[in-house]
């Protein structure tokens, strides 16, 4: 596991209840530029590392009970590794890559296909085939701009076999270079659900929010009602 993913697995086990302060420190050598409130119980901080390629963008995601996601994306978006806290597995990305995700495809051309494989030692190896499109559509949330895209992604096992797939709508952020999630529906052999999760509020450093550790919107009942889509998600790998 490197460093910095470690050094941030020390803040997963202290749910947001039991937290003394309400501001999420990042490791030394980390800084953030923008925090994310979202409609599914969910913060997320946006952040740097000293030692980062340069376009590296990583992420982590506070819910309910402390934080639930953290990942790393490269300058064209591609998923470079991810920690799923409750299935407790990581993903990284392979080189067999057979087409490769890029943001700059997306906002040149209207679309982007990718086709890409993550390695994991939990889970084993996940394929990832889909393509994301922009519908020309662009909404102002907090008074950032965003344009709207259309998305589906199927992601298959090591034996060929489909484990999930989904599709809807995002948002991506030309500005900040980065997907938002959107509302989406997914499918796996248990059936399927629709899973809500778009940005409420922009916070930037000096603003009120700024690195909270607690999440503002959609918690409590809702959320025990309807679990965020990288709960759904993680509880379905650890099964498989």
């Amino acid at each position: 596991m490197k460093p910095i993913l470690a050094l941030l697995c020390a803040s997963v086990a202290v749910p947001a209840a039991a937290q003394t302060v309400d501001t999420f420190e990042l490791p030394e050598g980390c800084n953030a530029y923008l925090t994310i409130q979202t409609e599914a119980c969910s913060v997320d901080h946006m952040f740097t590392c000293e030692g980062d390629l340069d376009g590296t963008q990583r992420r982590v995601s506070i819910g309910e009970n402390g934080v639930s996601y953290i990942g790393q994306i490269d300058k064209e978006t591609q998923w470079i590794e991810s920690f799923h806290v409750s299935s407790g597995h990581v993903e990284r990305l392979s080189d067999d890559v057979t087409d490769r995700a890029s943001i700059s495809d997306l906002i040149e051309n209207g679309i982007d296909t990718y086709d890409f494989t993550t390695e994991s030692e939990e889970i084993g190896q996940t394929r990832y085939v889909g393509q994301d499109s922009l519908t020309g559509k662009q909404v102002t949330i907090d008074g950032v701009t965003l344009d709207e895209t259309q998305y589906n992604i199927i992601a298959y096992g090591e034996d060929g076999e489909v484990r999930w797939s989904a599709e809807g709508n995002e948002y991506i952020s030309q500005r900040f270079r980065m997907f938002l999630a959107g509302s989406s529906e997914i499918t796996t052999e248990r059936g399927s659900f629709d899973n809500d999760d778009n940005p409420v509020e922009f916070i930037f450093e000096g603003e009120p929010g700024f690195l909270s550790a607690n999440p503002k919107f959609g918690c409590g009942e809702t959320l025990s009602s309807a679990p965020s889509l990288i709960d759904r998600l993680e509880a379905l790998s650890n099964e498989l």
